[in-house]
């Protein structure tokens, strides 16, 4: 069967919907004639479809530089300055119906929302995928609350594959998402993941880089081209939490974050995520050729049928306070309960693992 007979369309789509990019980066040189003008007047000429309120968001949040430096919302331009500017860009139009879907909430005040998404959630209405998702669930959530929204949905400013379970966190309003986007922008929020994946590390931890790109054999998985040819520059910092002799269970942070990260670094490096079907870790990887161990194998995919990928924690700067906060959720069900069953295993038939 060719490539073009396997290959999925709707699903090809739907993910790239969901690699949507959330920020947009803008850099402007004032022209050596121009008159001193507040800088979101300024702004919102040069800019389409950008309001002064977002811009003053912006400034606020630090998210504008002048030659470097950030400034205030009533800077004035002057010729010759050099200005970036970072802005969060809300997910392509897509009509959000509000639905009564339980999500489990974490954390919320007026600013953000952290809720722990379920695996098989898809985060944001998209092709393929109009309904049933966590946006249309916090949107029924939001009915009622007092909240300044301008943006036809709650601020998304970062997203988790549909399989993965774990932390997300929401802005509220336009000063929260600035705070946040330029947060992520700058690689400052603090993510780690857990990840069970297949085989075991000689090194207690270590660190993958190497850019990020479609594969052009197959468009559903991102490949890694460590020699920076093509792609996006990607950097995951692991450590081991626990071995299992086949499979490991280890910590990964984020560096950056790019569209399936940990899936493809960790693919990359001869270990893919347990029952990963995209990367992999569908099959046995590592072990032994024994028809117990096999139908063991078979038994874990089915109490965990998804990757083995939680985002466990998330720490950043709180848009209002100022102060750092941090954030942890536990592994949900299917994960821990295949975490047990691979300590059972071990624990068992330890004498009789092969190298």
């Amino acid at each position: 069967m060719s490539e073009e007979e396997n290959f999925d369309l709707n699903e090809f789509l739907e993910e790239r919907e969901q690699e949507h990019e959330l920020y947009e980066h803008h850099r402007i040189v004032v022209d050596p004639g121009q008159s001193l003008l507040r800088i979101d007047k300024f702004l919102m000429s040069r800019l389409q479809n950008v309001s002064r309120s977002k811009i003053q968001a912006a400034a606020s949040a630090n998210s504008i530089l002048v030659n470097e430096e950030p400034i205030k919302p009533n800077y004035r331009v002057k010729p010759d300055d050099i200005i970036t500017i970072v802005l969060p860009t809300p997910p392509r139009d897509t009509a959000i119906y509000p639905e009564d879907i339980p999500i489990k909430v974490v954390y919320e005040d007026d600013d953000i929302i952290l809720v722990h998404k379920e695996a098989g959630m898809v985060v944001h209405p998209g092709f393929n995928n109009y309904t049933g998702t966590l946006i249309n669930a916090l949107a029924y959530h939001f009915e009622g609350q007092n909240i300044d929204r301008k943006e036809p949905s709650p601020y998304l400013v970062h997203r988790i594959d549909k399989n993965t379970s774990g932390l997300l966190v929401i802005a509220k309003n336009e000063n929260a998402m600035a705070s946040l986007a330029q947060q992520f922008f700058d690689h400052s929020i603090e993510r780690k993941y857990n990840a069970l994946v297949w085989g075991d590390f000689e090194e207690d931890s270590g660190t993958i880089t190497g850019n990020l790109d479609r594969n052009p054999k197959n468009r559903l998985e991102m490949t890694v081209f460590p020699d920076g040819s093509q792609g996006r520059h990607a950097v995951t910092h692991y450590r081991v939490l626990e071995r299992f002799h086949y499979v490991t269970l280890v910590e990964c942070q984020l560096e950056t974050g790019r569209t399936h990260q940990i899936r493809a670094h960790m693919r990359h490096i001869g270990h893919p995520i347990f029952n990963d079907d995209t990367y992999g870790g569908n099959r046995v990887v590592k072990g032994t050729t024994f028809t117990k161990y096999k139908q063991f194998i078979d038994n874990c995919f089915e109490m965990i049928p998804r990757q083995a990928l939680h985002a466990k924690t998330l720490g950043f700067i709180h848009p209002r306070t100022k102060e750092k906060v941090f954030f942890e959720t536990d592994l949900p069900e299917d994960f821990s309960s295949v975490l047990d069953k691979w300590r059972r295993y071990v624990a068992t038939k330890g004498d009789l693992l092969e190298e």
